[in-house]
């Protein structure tokens, strides 16, 4: 039987809830999709901050930056939000970043100006200023069984549109499920719990 046509396969898009998403955990939430294949789904939910943590802390945890040490981060590091990525590995750290910073066998390029690099380098290489030009970092992520993405966007639960790396990048969490909204021409005003598919 020859293999069939990957394109049902929705990596580099993103899920945005429904209004009727009944699991409180991505609530208004938006996911980027990292990758989606016939063994299930990974994304990356890019508008919960993680507010028990800072950028700055993590490093200090991790022993990346030396306690003290920390005045000599960049402001715009220093000030770098940290994500809740979704329920799964919530202690492991997930940066999806811009495509100007690579390490082989370890990024995982996803579309055009994103990959996803799930190593304690890219952390390393953000500290000491030769990191990727953008970059977002999430503990955890969304993961789906075999089928189960598929049966959440049947039902409703999720609507899905072509990414923008921009709005992975933008540093406004609270904007972004509206914004993403906005990206396929919906008002979110005029979405129901019984809103058909798009």
């Amino acid at each position: 039987m020859p293999s069939e046509d990957n394109t049902s396969y929705m990596d580099g898009q993103f899920l945005i809830a429904m209004p009727s998403m009944e699991d409180g955990r991505f609530a208004h939430s938006v996911i980027y999709l990292c990758a989606h294949s016939d063994e299930g789904a990974m994304g990356i939910v890019l508008n919960q901050p993680a507010n028990n943590i800072t950028f700055e802390e993590l490093l200090s945890q991790l022993e990346i930056l030396p306690e003290g040490d920390d005045i000599l981060l960049p402001s715009d590091l220093r000030d770098m939000q940290v994500h809740r990525g979704g329920p799964v590995e919530t202690g492991r750290g997930f940066v999806l970043h811009s495509d100007d910073f690579y390490i082989e066998n370890s990024s995982l390029p996803i579309q055009e100006g994103v990959c996803l690099t799930a190593t304690v380098e890219i952390l390393r290489a953000l500290a000491e200023g030769r990191g990727p030009k953008q970059a977002m970092l999430a503990l955890g992520y969304a993961g789906w069984a075999p089928g189960q993405l598929e049966a959440e966007i049947h039902a409703n639960g999720w609507l899905t549109c072509k990414a923008e790396p921009s709005l992975i990048f933008d540093v406004d969490s609270d904007a972004k499920w509206r914004t993403a909204l906005g990206l396929m021409g919906i008002d979110p005003g005029m979405l129901s719990s019984e809103a058909g598919h798009a």
